[in-house]
């Protein structure tokens, strides 16, 4: 078995690999590089073959997104950790050695996250995973670096290791027997919240979730779904509802899901003053999507669920209406934790 297996999901995106599979081979030492290919009609298997012989090729029987992507790929990796990394991160120097040094020293942290830039703009973190993330009672995700649409320069205001509540899949390290324990991402979700929802799971299940600034990638984000595509709005809020269906504690269960639809609602009616008319239709067809499934992921809850899931009971509040935007303000402000 493998000290550390890294996993590169791929579909179509061989001018990605190119650009960015040299830094993955240059910095990972001692890992085990993996291109699993969702069935690419491009000529990315090809590519990675000829001009990367070291990297192996994990090939899917289709495009299955992110979760069953990842789910059937690493059914053949064998290693004590996966890194899972988008095919757009340009990683540095060392940056897996804290990462190993965490799990060795830390048994009971079961997923950890770097520090992630945005590699269009190197002093800015990058919205999605920044220094970590944390969710707020109604299942809004934000990070230590980013809050909606503000994201923070990296003035190293956190480079301190810190507890998540979930870590970004844009660069996930995770466990091989947690991974497995928790049979790996919920396939239904596609893509978008399917880490959130993981690392939701674990914490029920006791293990522990990690950022490591020691380690540092950047990301170039959008590369393959672009952030203002309506298919986005609609797996986002859609997930996020399941997600809740599944996880929350069972106290307060059906108030926390109807006040959050009432918020999408406004965010709905918010995205049709702006003309953004294919957003407000996501939204609406996010909680048509969530009404056909909700019994069934009523049954996907399991025995116990932790009581203390949220950092603050509304960002939504405190961003819009406190005009409160930095992470480390929450903290000055509040009587809500």
């Amino acid at each position: 078995m493998d000290k550390i297996a890294v996993v590169i999901l791929n579909w179509n995106g061989v001018k990605l690999l190119e650009q960015f599979l040299p830094s993955v081979i240059q910095f990972s030492d001692g890992a085990t590089i993996y291109v699993a290919d969702n069935d690419s009609t491009d000529n990315s298997i090809e590519f990675v073959t000829e001009k990367f012989p070291t990297v192996k090729i994990v090939k899917n029987s289709g495009n299955h997104g992110f979760a069953k992507g990842y789910n059937d790929a690493l059914k053949h990796i064998d290693a004590e950790i996966y890194a899972l990394v988008n095919s757009d991160i340009e990683v540095t120097e060392n940056w897996l050695k804290p990462i190993l040094e965490t799990f060795e020293n830390e048994k009971q942290t079961a997923i950890i996250q770097p520090k992630i830039l945005d590699y269009k703009n190197k002093e800015y973190f990058e919205y999605a995973g920044a220094a970590g993330g944390f969710i707020d009672k109604y299942g809004f995700p934000f990070c230590r670096g980013r809050i909606f649409e503000t994201v923070e320069k990296d003035n190293g205001q956190y480079n301190d290791d810190c507890e998540l509540f979930w870590a970004s899949g844009a660069c996930f390290f995770i466990r091989k027997n947690v991974y497995h324990q928790l049979e790996g991402f919920d396939e239904s979700f596609f893509a978008h919240q399917e880490e959130i929802d993981l690392c939701w799971r674990a914490s029920n299940e006791g293990h522990i979730i990690k950022y490591n600034p020691a380690s540092k990638v950047f990301h170039v984000g959008g590369a393959t779904l672009q952030q203002g595509n309506p298919k986005k709005t609609y797996l986002n809020f859609r997930n996020s509802l399941l997600m809740l269906v599944k996880n929350l504690p069972k106290r307060g269960l059906f108030f926390v899901i109807f006040f959050r639809m009432i918020l999408d609602g406004i965010a709905g009616i918010r995205f049709l003053t702006q003309g953004k008319f294919g957003h407000t239709f996501a939204v609406l067809k996010a909680h048509f999507s969530f009404y056909c499934l909700s019994l069934k992921y009523l049954k996907k809850r399991k025995d116990f669920q932790i009581q203390q899931y949220y950092t603050v009971k509304s960002i939504v509040f405190l961003y819009y209406i406190r005009k409160i935007t930095l992470f480390k303000d929450i903290f000055n402000s509040i009587q809500n934790i």
